[in-house]
């Protein structure tokens, strides 16, 4: 194998790892952005001709850490920051010590995470922030999360890293005390990065499994730091929505829905770890959202096809999830729960008014549920008009396929 490829490879195995410590070395987003990238092309230069170091990781902070140095000293827009360039050249280790109660934390990734997740910013600027930063997620994807403009959502995290920089908010990780009041935003943050996994923003694939695979991972790591009903809860959740992953599309990639898969396909490990998990939450006593989300995931798990669903008591959870969670997703989910329960023109009106009240305008899944219950209902040219807006909403290649299905279907009626 080429040098090349193998340097390629550290570097989606590893950057993320490099750029965690040189973010607490160097304290500014941008320029352990740059470091790494400088970092990595020195490897490039390098280890063709000496060869790979046998600790690739530490020789890539080091490059970093020294090449940022440089840029500092050199760079007139870093002038007024030379005490930077004087302290960072000082640091020899930034691993912490023996006593050093940060150790508690020892991924590097959830390290950098519950360090981003500060409480002197606001909950959707530290979310924003770590996703694109520590995750990796693009602002066009956690713009979609958001259902936010880009524009909008850059902004956003360009004005938290002001705020870090000019606040000079330390970049280091909480101690064990102040994990608990970090705890709500950094499931928000794991949550958004299952989401984008599981069903992807844009693009020519449904799902991005190493996406959903890496927030599984988090949240084991984390329920074992801190064993809480709601970190409990949101493991159970992503499980059983990942037990149903293989089922949700064809060999060829085009989305199959919950109501036509081959449950054979669901993952039994999954769905019974995760139904394990939300009954030690809620017998817990003191749950929340992701309790009642995996909840309604769980009673469709548990449902042998599609007709042995129980949709009252799914209508009943997302009732009471609503009441944490007033949020417009929550109520179009509920809508099409309420279809489900009680007939199509139920939750149509109820699809209806979402729509028309402008938080969903933008939102294809609101469409395309109202194109779904006009197809139900038998009124072809008001789902034609509804599958249109939808499909010019949607950036997802097997979601737009599937849409134009539906529309192909109803030229038959």
């Amino acid at each position: 194998m080429p040098i090349s490829a193998t340097i390629e490879d550290i570097y989606r195995s590893e950057s993320r790892r490099v750029f965690a410590t040189l973010i607490r070395l160097l304290g500014d987003f941008d320029l352990a952005e740059e470091a790494l990238q400088d970092a990595f092309k020195a490897a490039m230069e390098q280890w063709p001709r000496d060869g790979i170091p046998h600790k690739p990781v530490p020789w890539l902070v080091s490059a970093g850490r020294f090449k940022a140095i440089d840029g500092i000293r050199r760079g007139a827009r870093f002038t007024a920051y030379d005490e930077v360039a004087e302290s960072i050249e000082a640091i020899a280790d930034d691993s912490p010590g023996p006593d050093d109660d940060r150790e508690h934390v020892e991924d590097d990734r959830l390290r950098l995470v519950f360090t981003c997740c500060h409480p002197s910013l606001a909950p959707d600027a530290q979310i924003a922030l770590t996703l694109r930063e520590v995750c990796g997620l693009s602002t066009e994807e956690i713009a979609h999360a958001f259902l936010t403009p880009a524009p909008t959502l850059a902004q956003r995290i360009v004005r938290a890293k002001a705020k870090i920089r000019d606040a000079r908010i330390p970049y280091q990780v909480p101690g064990r005390d102040e994990l608990p009041a970090r705890l709500h935003t950094v499931l928000r943050v794991i949550y958004l990065v299952f989401n984008e996994g599981y069903s992807a923003s844009s693009g020519a694939t449904l799902t991005r499994h190493d996406l959903s695979q890496e927030a599984i991972r988090l949240a084991r790591l984390l329920l074992e730091l801190l064993p809480e009903p709601e970190v409990m809860s949101l493991l159970a959740l992503m499980l059983l929505h990942e037990s149903r992953r293989i089922a949700r599309s064809t060999a060829d990639g085009d989305l199959i829905p919950l109501d036509e898969q081959d449950r054979s396909l669901w993952s039994a490990e999954h769905i019974a770890e995760g139904s394990a998990l939300v009954e030690r939450a809620l017998s817990a006593g003191s749950f929340g959202a992701y309790a009642l989300q995996a909840a309604i995931s769980a009673v469709h798990a548990h449902a042998r096809h599609a007709d042995a669903t129980d949709w009252g008591q799914i209508v009943g959870l997302y009732d009471a999830l609503l009441r944490l969670e007033p949020t417009p997703v929550v109520e179009l989910n509920r809508a099409v729960a309420v279809a489900m329960h009680q007939g199509p023109d139920a939750g149509l009106v109820l699809v209806n008014n979402l729509i028309a009240g402008g938080q969903l305008q933008n939102y294809h899944l609101a469409h395309a549920a109202q194109a779904d219950l006009h197809r139900r209902l038998g009124h072809v040219a008001e789902a034609r008009a509804a599958y249109g807006r939808a499909l010019a909403l949607t950036q997802q290649e097997p979601e737009r396929r599937f849409l134009n299905r539906r529309l192909a279907g109803l030229a038959e009626q």
